[in-house]
């Protein structure tokens, strides 16, 4: 079974109250899709740092993200992870992306095959991920495929 890294951002829009704005409210329609139908297909995990960036803000939007993470498996991190975030930190994230470092460090020294966010400044961008990818390598990891539910909803005859 495939392993899917499962960022914060994910809980947040699967639980959200509807939104009025239509890009909001697609992305919301898809997270739920997914993890109605795809999510059963994977071996999901989050981290503790998911768990309290989904802990902040307000309580009762905090604990509709918590209820929605209760069960999945958390993976731990490790020092590895740590000097990996701090690598990313100093190649190409700024210091206010540091969740975002641990998130994708985590994920990456963890194995993990995907990375699921909707975090597309600092983790589902292609120009970041190009710089990040050499030093992850250079520790002897590969980064996690770093994508968007719609990319890993598979192939439409899988889903309906």
């Amino acid at each position: 079974m495939e392993t899917v890294y499962l960022e914060t951002t994910i809980a947040s829009y699967l639980v959200a109250r509807p939104s009025s704005a239509p890009l909001v409210a697609a992305k919301q329609a898809i997270t739920r899709e997914w993890w109605e139908l795809r999510r059963p297909l994977f071996a999901c995990f989050v981290s503790e740092a998911v768990l309290q960036e989904a802990a902040q803000g307000d309580i009762a939007q905090a604990a509709r993200r918590l209820a929605a993470l209760r069960g999945i498996p958390k993976l731990q991190a490790t020092v590895e992870a740590e000097h990996l975030a701090e690598a990313f930190l100093e190649a190409a994230l700024p210091e206010r992306a540091a969740i975002d470092a641990a998130h994708l460090s985590i994920a990456t020294v963890c194995g993990a095959k995907y990375l699921l966010t909707w975090n597309c400044a600092h983790l589902a961008n292609a120009q970041i991920l190009d710089r990040l990818e050499p030093i992850a390598l250079r520790r002897g990891f590969a980064l996690p495929r770093v994508c968007t539910p719609e990319e890993l909803m598979g192939e439409s005859n899988d889903v309906h």
